[in-house]
């Protein structure tokens, strides 16, 4: 209900925003809303009738809508790391149903979707030095990205028209009812024969996810708890020698980052890589990936049992114990990981 009282905080907030806008030109508005103490969609959300429009409807029905719009970037962050893909949704596939549903987007742009997180969307217009940017913004309950789909030079805009007349919330109102995640709970004590013996006998990396929540334990703890024959500490900064030993070799890996409502996953090779001050990215024509390194409280190299072989990655944490970013050696079901990788894993 628009009282007095609320359209007064929508109008100090704008006005705030604006106010920070003005002192630092370059602020995103993810850095805004944490400086304002809100979330990025109810910053957004002030705009609502000049440029954004808030979105209603089936997130999986709008998900498929977005292969028409042809080659888009996909934005998806975790915490402290960013990728972006630059291609089309080539490939989308509905698994379940609501609210469990979920899809696995397949082609140029790769991900894994949880449709139970998205509680908000958008359509954005916005001036920016680089010209008129036009994207789709999808959050969760709490106001936090879940990914964000910027048009580009030939993506289709009457799809993107399309989309924002079917979908078009019909109130427009700039109030969300924000509710927080309730906190995981894990158990205190664990069976850790039990545990240990579940790890060992794991016939897929996707096994992991499930013992997982089978013994109630946190990742980083399942990590502390297994012992050094398959997980163990490296140094917090190991990606940029697993960056540049790609780079210069051509070794291609895996890169996964995600969120409550989305995980992006880059597979290929990475040219160039640069340092920007805490920021780690690589620079590529149809892909970025700017992790901060600032945010990363510890790596570990984690080794899993497949019915290929043993497949190992490098895990990020934040201060949180919440994964930051996943690094793997390219590998396609049925082969086992490429031995260079093996290698450059075991030389950390």
């Amino acid at each position: 209900m628009e009282t007095e009282a609320k359209k007064m905080e929508i109008s100090t907030l704008k006005k705030n925003w604006e106010k920070l806008k003005a002192e630092n030109q370059a602020i995103r508005i993810r850095d805004a809303a944490r400086a304002l103490g809100v979330s990025e969609a109810s910053l957004l959300c002030t705009s609502l009738g000049n440029g954004v429009t808030r979105l209603e409807g089936s997130w999986p029905e709008i998900l498929l809508a977005c292969k028409g719009l042809g080659k888009v970037m996909s934005l998806t962050r975790s915490e402290g790391c960013v990728l972006e893909h630059k291609g089309t949704f080539q490939k989308i596939s509905l698994h379940g149903k609501a609210p469990q549903q979920i899809a696995t987007v397949i082609g140029p742009i790769e991900q894994r979707v949880f449709f139970k997180a998205w509680k908000f969307g958008f359509a954005v217009t916005q001036t920016t030095p680089r010209g008129i940017m036009e994207s789709l913004q999808f959050f969760d309950q709490e106001g936090t990205a879940v990914i964000k789909i910027f048009l580009q030079e030939k993506s289709n805009r009457d799809v993107y028209q399309q989309i924002l007349n079917t979908y078009k919330h019909p109130t427009q109102s700039p109030y969300l009812e924000e509710i927080p995640f309730e906190e995981e709970t894990y158990a205190k004590e664990i069976d850790k024969e039990a545990f240990a013996q579940d790890w060992e006998q794991m016939k897929d990396t996707h096994d992991f996810f499930g013992m997982l929540k089978k013994h109630k334990i946190q990742r980083l703890d399942a990590l502390k708890w297994i012992g050094n024959k398959w997980a163990y500490q490296v140094d917090r900064l190991s990606v940029r020698k697993i960056l540049d030993v790609a780079s210069s070799t051509k070794l291609p890996i895996m890169i996964f980052a995600g969120n409550k409502g989305n995980i992006q996953i880059h597979q290929g090779k990475v040219r160039t890589i640069r340092q920007m001050g805490n920021w780690l990215n690589v620079m590529d024509p149809d892909f970025n990936m700017h992790l901060n390194e600032e945010v990363v409280e510890t790596a570990w190299v984690v080794h899993k049992n497949t019915e290929d072989g043993i497949v190992s990655a490098i895990e990020l944490f934040d201060e949180k114990g919440e994964i930051v970013a996943q690094f793997f050696g390219l590998r396609k079901p049925g082969l086992p990981q490429n031995e260079a990788w093996r290698k450059l894993v075991e030389s950390l």
